[in-house]
């Protein structure tokens, strides 16, 4: 691995990423990026990867003995999922790279995944799909829109809840900002209960209504019109990890200030497949 990152001919164009190498990345990303650990993540080799979908389900009738039986067809769509690039560079000092204490390794694994967790997270939230992937705030389905443009209520929270059809409840979870979490520690409900549930087990998320409650600081603050609230399961969430980071060493272009770069690109998508999956709380517009 070493030898991969420190040793190359800059003329071949690039390397991909050792598989140990390779490992630890997607490892210091998972933790560095919160949507991957809640969202479905695939692996895809080349081109667009087409995705079935449900569009309309069918029904059962009441038949009359002897009866024809009606047909009653699903129909079905296709999402598809590409792949967007996304890249970033590292300088490393040469007395770095000849220092054997210094773990070049897991310290271009981390920055590396610092910098792509947050540029992913911020378009798996938010991202238009134009140059990047499509965020779960552009797809999902508004399922409250609150009263008031900078404050939500409890009954609102219990209809964000309960707008999600069942089936999606048991797998949901809440995604807000942390001020917006700060809002709601202070509601109650009609039994003057505070809905907010601490949880008692360390290294587990806090409840809402009994689902857990992540933050993200690309959820967007309570503020008018914003999407404010995330609750869905985001399983029907896809990433879609184009296989092959690519990796390269640039030996001699910082050479005069005696240092090695080392420059990743990835090639990632995100897309809600299902839109009905995931409900948003959406505050009011200013008057």
């Amino acid at each position: 691995i070493m030898n991969a990152l420190q040793i190359g001919t800059d003329s071949e164009g690039g390397y991909l990423v050792p598989d140990e190498f390779e490992r630890t990345l997607v490892e210091a990303l998972e933790e560095q990026d919160i949507f991957r650990t809640l969202a479905h993540v695939i692996q895809t080799s080349s081109g667009d990867r087409k995705i079935p979908v449900v569009a309309s389900k069918g029904t059962a009738s009441w038949v009359d003995e002897e009866g024809a039986i009606p047909e009653s067809d699903d129909s079905f769509g296709q999402v598809s999922i590409g792949a967007y690039k996304l890249g970033t560079m590292i300088k490393v000092s040469e007395e770095l790279l000849a220092d054997s204490v210094f773990d070049l390794e897991a310290y271009i694994s981390r920055e590396f995944a610092r910098r792509i967790g947050n540029k992913e997270e911020e378009a798996f939230f938010t991202g238009d799909g134009t140059g990047k992937p499509t965020g779960v705030l552009e797809s999902a389905e508004i399922g409250v829109t609150a009263a008031a443009a900078t404050a939500i209520t409890a009954d609102e929270v219990f209809d964000l809840y309960y707008s999600l059809k069942a089936p999606y409840r048991k797998n949901s979870v809440f995604l807000m900002n942390d001020s917006t979490v700060k809002a709601l520690r202070k509601l109650k409900d009609n039994n003057g209960q505070y809905l907010w549930q601490p949880s008692l087990t360390a290294n587990t998320p806090d409840t809402l209504m009994g689902r857990p409650v992540y933050t993200s600081a690309y959820m967007p603050a309570l503020e008018a019109s914003v999407k404010g609230i995330l609750f869905g399961d985001l399983s029907y969430y896809w990433v879609a990890d184009r296989q092959g980071r690519a990796f390269k060493r640039l030996g001699e272009l910082f050479a005069p200030t005696g240092q090695v770069g080392f420059l990743a690109t990835q090639r990632v998508d995100g897309k809600l497949i299902l839109p009905e999956a995931v409900k948003i709380l959406q505050q009011k517009a200013s008057a």
